[in-house]
């Protein structure tokens, strides 16, 4: 890499470069009585011409933002107006989305026109500020940047840096547009022809090709502390590579290998790597991944293709669309360009609805199995409430996006998350053993110890919290719990449409819900405590003594094929694990052992307890220290503190 231009966008020299353009632009329009995509158009128009060419020292890849914000299009009345009829989700901006980058790098830009005049007038816009990025490329003598944008962004990439620089050019814009959680999407299976034939050429060496990569995977750093999120870092720059084609054909190359390395060298947060992976991947690309892992980013996360590509052709999509699935910004999983569907619509808490009947229900049940089906019908009574209000969806157009991005959309679907899984199973497992099977237990004192938050009740919370079976035991007792409940969540949505004509998909993601969810009901029959969070994603509970082979065990049994929207198994390791190849080993065949055993998605954290706890207390010591939050990464000391918090509270295994 370039140490200069590294030090240069790690120091922030850039942000220097920034002009505050701060306004109040919704009330403008509002003045005017301008259209939705006619204020998409101008704001657009605005940012792009206030945006100044800079070349950065020594980068190949260029565009960096010159601009403090995006002003929103709508006042907050206009707002409150548009969802008096209208179901807004998040922002109400386009978020989430893989758009086809293969298409526009391959043919440029020009070929976009005619699609509207909207589109029409952000190609323009964007054409413009390359040219004008040219002419700052010659005037600084930097002749090679001047070539790559002389052709590429009118009329499509003819070489490896033109198509970096493309995509850079193209992922820029869509952010300036205001769309956000903007993915990468299959970036080694699109850059891959691009890349062969420079290599082929003798235009690259090895170490030429990873350093221009580097140059490229720095460039998802320079603005992204202005992306949205719920905390610093949830960008949803996610980038996805390996797995098989429609065909069966693996598509992991040196491209592959590459970017892995890159991400390795660098140490950012960005972009959040993703490695597709069947049961018949080489150990190579484990241990690769495992490399990854050890150097504390969070990533890669794995996705199993002989899980996921039959189970997405079992919710409808085409064999050869399930085959190109990726992953949104978490861990949703998405198709690339003809895609629209919003795969965090929703959440439902498994929690909440054992808690709602254990105080309603518990002392009338006779037996378990009664009061384990007024659960589940709990549970689709919060399906069903979900459902029905999320109706007429909509979001703010996005002329560039939409006109040029985009493929025909064959797919509308929405996703929900089904959160505390963990906390769920484990407080029916609980109640199932002591009230019923047992008869330790009372209804009635379960009941009213759980709604004393366990004030009084110090024997029965120590033995509901280290004696009692957790999911991630491999205890079948327990585990066949977790099938069933995740299965009834699943059946929810069976056969059900939404609003605009797509399925309902059911996920095991949690997202910040396992702080929000678990604030909202107070104490659990697992031993949980009022405001103690769930564990995160897919995952044991924070204080389920377990171990790393039991949990995959234990998380690889569910039927994956009826909650394919997403969310990973979480696993935390000590960083001593890592230290050394006989460890690096041991873990990457202990992925491969979940993928083999049909488990759908994973991501592992290489974390250190006193390491964390030191930059709570000296956070200027510990500024690149990164950990992994849900579906991102993010630097430590950036996160809030009850964010900070759950990853030191989350179990460190060793092997």
């Amino acid at each position: 890499m370039s140490k200069v231009l590294f030090d240069y966008i790690i120091a922030k020299e850039h942000h220097k470069l920034r002009v505050d353009n701060s306004c109040d632009l919704a009330s403008e329009y509002k003045a005017r009585g301008l259209s939705p995509i006619e204020r998409m158009s101008d704001r657009f128009e605005r940012l792009m011409k206030l945006q100044t060419p800079h070349i950065l020292p020594e980068e190949k890849i260029v565009f960096v933002r010159t601009t403090t914000c995006i002003p929103d299009c709508f006042t907050e009345d206009e707002w409150a107006e548009i969802k008096k009829d209208h179901y807004i989700h998040e922002l109400g901006y386009i978020s989430n989305l893989n758009v086809n980058f293969e298409k526009v790098i391959k043919n440029g830009l020009i070929a976009f026109k005619g699609a509207n005049e909207y589109a029409d007038k952000a190609i323009d816009l964007i054409l413009d500020l390359a040219d004008r990025y040219k002419a700052e490329a010659i005037r600084v003598g930097r002749n090679d940047i001047a070539e790559t944008l002389e052709k590429a962004p009118r009329y499509g990439a003819k070489n490896f840096r033109e198509a970096l620089q493309l995509f850079r050019i193209i992922h820029f814009s869509m952010w300036l547009e205001g769309n956000y959680h903007n993915t990468v999407g299959r970036f080694d299976k699109y850059m891959y022809p691009y890349f062969k034939a420079d290599l082929e050429r003798g235009v690259y060496t090895y170490e030429s090709a990873l350093e221009l990569i580097e140059d490229f995977f720095l460039s998802f750093n320079k603005d992204s502390d202005m992306y949205v999120g719920v905390q610093q870092g949830d960008n949803g720059q996610s980038m996805v590579l390996g797995g098989v084609d429609e065909n069966g054909k693996d598509v992991f190359s040196e491209l592959s290998k590459m970017c892995l390395e890159a991400s390795r060298n660098l140490k950012l947060i960005d972009p959040k790597i993703n490695l597709r992976v069947t049961k018949d991947t080489p150990d190579e690309i484990f241990e690769l991944g495992t490399e990854l892992t050890k150097a504390g980013l969070g990533f890669p996360q794995y996705e199993n293709d002989d899980v996921a590509i039959p189970a997405l052709e079992k919710l409808g999509y085409s064999h050869e669309d399930a085959s190109n699935y990726v992953v949104a910004a978490c861990w949703e999983f998405i198709i690339p360009g003809c895609a629209f569907d919003i795969v965090n619509i929703a959440a439902m808490s498994y929690p909440k609805a054992v808690n709602d009947v254990m105080y309603a229900s518990l002392e009338k049940c006779a037996t378990y199995d009664e009061f384990f089906g007024k659960v589940k019908d709990q549970i689709k009574v919060e399906c069903d409430k979900i459902m029905n209000s999320v109706k007429n969806v909509w979001f703010v157009p996005s002329p560039f996006l939409e006109g040029v991005m985009l493929d025909p959309i064959k797919y509308r679907n929405y996703g929900v998350h089904g959160t505390g899984h963990s906390t769920a199973v484990d407080s029916l497992a609980a109640i199932k053993k002591y009230v019923f099977d047992e008869k330790t237990v009372s209804a009635t004192e379960m009941v009213k110890a759980v709604k004393a938050n366990f004030e009084g009740y110090p024997e029965l919370l120590a033995r509901l919290r280290n004696d009692t079976p957790k999911l991630g035991m491999d205890d079948d007792y327990v585990d066949n719990i977790s099938i069933e409940l995740m299965d009834s969540f699943a059946k929810c949505f069976d056969g059900k449409k939404n609003c605009q004509g797509g399925i309902w998909r059911a996920g095991t993601g949690s997202a910040m819900y396992y702080l929000w969810h678990a604030n909202e009901i107070g104490a659990s029959a697992d031993g949980r405590l009022a405001n103690e969070p769930f564990g995160a994603n897919f995952a044991p509970s924070l204080f389920a003594k377990v171990g790393p082979v039991s949990v995959i065990k234990s998380f690889s049994k569910q039927h994956f094929e009826n909650v394919m929207n997403g969310g990973p198994l979480t696993i935390e390791f000590h960083n001593s694990v890592f230290r050394d190849a006989d460890g690096i080993s041991k873990v990457a065949k202990l992925v491969k052992y979940f993928i083999t055993l049909g488990g759908h998605q994973l991501q592992l954290n290489s974390v250190n307890l006193e390491t964390m706890k030191e930059a709570q207390k000296h956070p200027e010591d510990f500024t690149r220290l990164v950990v992994r939050i849900w579906g991102w990464s993010a630097y430590f000391v950036e996160l809030d503190r009850e964010y900070q918090d759950h990853v030191i509270r989350r179990q460190e295994y060793d092997i």
